[in-house]
This record gives C-alpha cells, structure tokens and sequence, in this order.
C-alpha cells in the first residue's frame, strides 16, 4: 500500500535513485545541487512503499498566489498506478483554489499532464539554464 507524506525529510541518495529510475533529466550525479534542490524546496509530496520511496513532487510556492511544481518523478517500476496524479492532487489541495499551479513538461510528458486535468498554456516564457 502506498503512503503519500507531505515534508518528510528525505535523503538525497533516495531523491536521486527515484529520478534516476523516472527516466526525467536531471543532474543526478551532482549530489550537492540535489541536495539544494531538496533544501530549497518549500512543499515536497512523496510517495512511500514501505521505507522505500517511489515517487517525488517537488514545489516552490507562495501559497498565496502561484506555486511552480518543479519535479514530478515517479520510479519506473510504479510509474501507470495513479501515483504521479495522486501527487499533483495533494499539492493542489495544499494550495486551495486561489494559487495557480504550474509546471514545465517534458515533451515525452506532454500527453499526460491534459489526462490529469491541467492545461496547456501558451503565454510563458523560459530562460534555459546552462547546465
């Protein structure tokens, strides 16, 4: 049975092999910049099967006005049982229906997010970073 906990202190080791596992590109072999995403995060949903973690939703929000879901990740071997949606779901219960919700989709993501009920917007722009 899946857990879901909000702000459970998790190791960057566990973060890691869950991104690593998703299939997302992120810089999963520069431990102190994931350690930072992690620190610098101020609502994290997460995903437990037992002690082990199977997915993350990582967000940065004002909880006022705008929260921007910077990682939605689920390992591989859990990835088509509802946990991605069920995460996207307890972020924006937190939120309440005065914050905005955004996120940024991997083009191998673009037809998911429409099925879990979010738009796609055409009025946003982007510096991308160097990595």
């Amino acid at each position: 049975m899946i857990e879901y906990k909000r702000n459970e202190k998790i190791s960057v080791e566990a973060f890691r092999q869950v991104l690593i596992s998703s299939g997302i590109n992120r810089p999963v072999n520069d431990i102190p910049r994931l350690q930072a995403m992690l620190d610098n995060s101020n609502l994290i949903w997460t995903a437990w099967d037992g002690d082990r973690l199977v997915a993350v939703a990582r967000s940065l929000t004002d909880f006022s006005f705008v929260c921007y879901m910077s990682d939605l990740a689920v390992a591989s071997d859990y990835q088509k049982q509802g946990i991605g949606k069920k995460l996207i779901d307890k972020t924006k219960e937190d939120l309440g229906s005065t914050v905005a919700f955004l996120l940024l989709s991997a083009p191998s993501a673009m037809e998911y997010y429409p099925k879990v009920g979010l738009k796609n917007i055409s009025n946003a722009f982007f510096t991308p970073r160097k990595d």
